[in-house]
């Protein structure tokens, strides 16, 4: 991944481009490199490491929204919206 993509998602989402904490801001990194892994899979039908690192990917970042939607539900439909995720 490029350092200047993750520069701009933690700008976008977070506060500051180093503010790489915030649970907005993992939330809109993990929905990068799940799409960029979605990518891989579908030329790569038979990585099933990398399957099995996009599952755990997928479960880390439901934590996370739930977080957001327990602490500022505001917040999470925005998130919701603008990354394009179902909910």
């Amino acid at each position: 991944m490029e350092i200047e993509k993750k520069k701009e998602i933690f700008k976008t989402y977070g506060s500051s481009v180093y503010d790489t904490g915030s649970s907005k801001a993992q939330v809109a990194l993990f929905t990068y490199r799940i799409n960029h892994l979605n990518n891989h899979l579908k030329k790569n039908k038979k990585d099933f490491n990398t399957e099995r690192a996009l599952v755990k990917m997928v479960g880390k970042r439901k934590k996370l929204l739930k977080y957001i939607e327990k602490h500022d539900i505001n917040s999470y439909k925005n998130i919701i919206k603008h990354l394009g995720l179902r909910k």
